[in-house]
């Protein structure tokens, strides 16, 4: 169990590739999850000597509480919903609006990071999909089922801190789990780092084209 918080999502990235450093040199894939597990998923990649690119998937949030998610939709259209999703009041019609939404937003992610590129192939490849911290769980979740469906040879849910129910949710989506810190009451990742600010389109941009 690592120390918390944080001092920033470098210094996290460090801790978790240490914990990670069984695949270091295997020919691992990094997928971060932007925007805030890319400056994490760049070290872990650095540090393992892998590839790294981004898995883009975007939440799906509450009736009248964007922050709070209910699921999340990723590239290929895949809508993935929470068990507490009806419960937030959210209908059919408010999950096909949002999902069409967030839909276009991946859309220009992968535009603007991969410059038209598609996206790396996993299909038997040790995949390893890292995020700055799990709060609910929805996006990871969605993320790891989203490459799962690529066919990976391991997949591997890496991320410095989160909730334990959120990680125990998420377990069953992945081969592995690696996480430093479950602590409890969570309430919010950034409360878990002492630095953690917004992170660009043009951070993420440049993070991805350092090699």
């Amino acid at each position: 169990m690592n120390a918390l918080p944080f001092l920033d999502r470098e210094s996290a990235g460090h801790a978790l590739a240490a914990a990670l450093a069984s695949h270091a040199g295997a020919g691992a894939l990094v997928l971060a999850i932007p925007r805030g597990g890319v400056p994490v998923g760049r070290v872990v990649a650095d540090r393992l000597h892998a590839d790294l690119d981004v898995v883009l998937v975007r939440k799906i949030g509450a009736p009248g509480n964007p922050e709070f998610a209910i699921g999340a939709v990723d590239e290929q259209g895949h809508v993935h919903l929470e068990r507490h999703a009806a419960r937030s009041g959210a209908d059919g019609a408010y999950v096909e609006e949002r999902a069409a939404a967030e839909g276009a937003r991946i859309r220009q992610r992968r535009e603007r990071y991969g410059h038209g590129r598609p996206p790396t192939p996993v299909a038997g490849r040790t995949v390893i999909v890292v995020d700055d911290g799990l709060a609910t769980g929805a996006t990871m979740a969605a993320a790891l089922k989203a490459v799962r469906a690529g066919k990976p040879a391991h997949l591997v849910c890496a991320v410095p801190v989160a909730a334990r129910d959120s990680l125990a949710a998420v377990a069953p989506h992945a081969d592995a789990v690696v996480c430093l810190a479950t602590p409890s009451p969570f309430e919010a990742v950034g409360l878990h780092y002492l630095r953690f600010p917004q992170v660009s389109d043009d951070e993420v941009v440049a993070l991805l084209a350092r090699r």
